[in-house]
């Protein structure tokens, strides 16, 4: 067993030094389809790995909007960054409560009368490291799932028109997939019916979070064939991916010059105050492959699950 975590350290120290050298490489003037009059929202950006992404977003020289929860502490930050010559904004922004998404999205409208990029970082987890208490689930989905969805549908009217297309990224997780290694949903009718785009609905993915939240209530989830670790977690994770999935789809009816592209990625176990800086990937290194998505010059890539800036099946 210690022979296979060490191999599969020095698998990810390889991968990361490969993104170090990756992230070196400028965009050439044909790939870069922004400018300092793209707008890209950030939510959570106030700290941890949000900030990073508004960081390196800004970095590109993309005008960012920095949300937080928390005024004074988002005020802070944005002005970390803007000392250091970043065209950085800030505005508050509780994804829990649709009063501060419709403020957020009124006020958007009429300082910058639209948006290019949307990158949901703003989620939570409360079981760290170790234990798998369901005690703040109903939290959890309703932040991670609901308010990530919530911020989708408020965003997309007000996303520009343009040829590269815009652009919305999911800070997700590989703990939300069908069929992970420690993630995995056990109902095989349930798991057949998500797994298909044709099958797959909005209504679907709100019925399965409601029964997980039922049977947490009941506590008879562990029998519930649910993931078995970091369950909340995972499940919430699971929704962000499945309705990333179902939105590409309708978005990709939408005519050229107005195509939305959305895809959720995995940072990996990251050092910030999340995971009790207990990870083993810097800030820095989680932001790239969000950064990356967002920016991707003028490819449709959509509806994928990526972590290391490779694809992942959901």
């Amino acid at each position: 067993m210690t022979g296979k975590k060490e191999k599969a350290s020095e698998k990810r120290e390889k991968r990361l030094q490969e993104i170090s050298l990756l992230r070196t490489i400028p965009y050439s003037d044909h790939q870069r389809w922004w400018s300092e009059e793209t707008i890209a929202i950030v939510t959570g950006a106030n700290r941890g790995i949000g900030f990073e992404i508004a960081k390196q977003l800004a970095g590109h020289g993309l005008t960012v909007i920095l949300t937080s929860r928390d005024t004074s502490v988002g005020i802070e930050a944005a002005k970390v960054l803007q000392e250091g010559g970043f065209n950085v904004d800030v505005h508050q922004l509780d994804i829990l409560h649709e009063e501060s998404i419709s403020e957020f999205t009124k006020w958007i409208k009429e300082k910058y009368d639209g948006v290019d990029i949307l990158v949901n970082n703003a989620g939570v987890n409360y079981n760290l490291v170790s234990g798998n208490s369901m005690e703040y689930a109903k939290q959890m989905i309703e932040t991670n799932y609901f308010g990530t969805k919530n911020m989708i549908k408020a965003m997309i009217p007000l996303m520009r028109p343009s040829a590269a297309g815009a652009r919305i990224v999911n800070v997700s997780s590989r703990l939300g997939k069908l069929n992970g290694r420690r993630s995995r949903i056990e109902d095989e009718a349930l798991r057949e019916k998500l797994s298909n785009l044709e099958t797959l609905s909005e209504e679907l993915i709100d019925n399965m979070v409601s029964t997980f939240l039922q049977q947490v209530e009941a506590d008879t989830w562990q029998s519930g064939g649910w993931p078995q670790k970091f369950t909340d977690y995972a499940v919430s994770k699971l929704a962000v991916n499945l309705y990333s999935m179902l939105m590409a789809k309708q978005l990709s009816e939408r005519p050229e010059g107005e195509k939305i592209y959305i895809n959720c990625y995995c940072p990996g176990w990251v050092r910030t105050a999340m995971t009790s800086w207990s990870g083993n990937v810097s800030a820095e290194h989680a932001a790239d492959t969000g950064v990356w998505l967002a920016l991707l010059p003028n490819e449709a890539v959509t509806g994928k699950l990526f972590a290391e800036r490779r694809e992942l099946k959901v």
